[in-house]
């Protein structure tokens, strides 16, 4: 049963990055991969907020978080697509705009998480003083 709620969840985060993807492509008309990047960027803050409160409070069930942690936003997010992004940008001389894309992935990514993960353990906090 995990499978499969897991691979609808993965549908969802799918479809979203797509919607995403196209949404970016909209109004961003650069070489700069904005899609991808807003979808990495979204997915590892709503991972961090996620796995800190909204799992910590025990009010899903551990099959719901893994199908919204693994299935969902694992979907949702891409180290693929970044990765080949990356290199179509390198093999088209987009020397700087790689640089500037791996950097804002990585530390970025990085700093999303982090932001996501305090403002969970900040509402997390909060949740356990008023006892309920």
């Amino acid at each position: 049963m995990i499978y499969i709620i897991v691979g609808a969840a993965g549908m969802v985060g799918a479809l979203l990055r797509y919607y995403l993807g196209i949404f970016a492509g909209g109004w961003w008309d650069y070489t700069f991969p904005m899609g991808t990047y807003l979808a990495n960027m979204i997915g590892s803050f709503t991972l961090g907020y996620v796995t800190t409160y909204i799992f910590q409070i025990k009010k899903i069930r551990s099959m719901t978080a893994t199908a919204i942690g693994t299935g969902m936003i694992g979907s949702f997010t891409t180290f693929s697509t970044f990765s080949v992004e990356t290199v179509d940008l390198l093999t088209h001389s987009h020397l700087f705009l790689a640089l500037i894309y791996v950097l804002g992935s990585v530390f970025g990514g990085l700093f999303m998480s982090w932001a996501g993960f305090r403002l969970g353990k900040l509402q997390f906090d909060l949740y356990k003083r008023k006892g309920v």
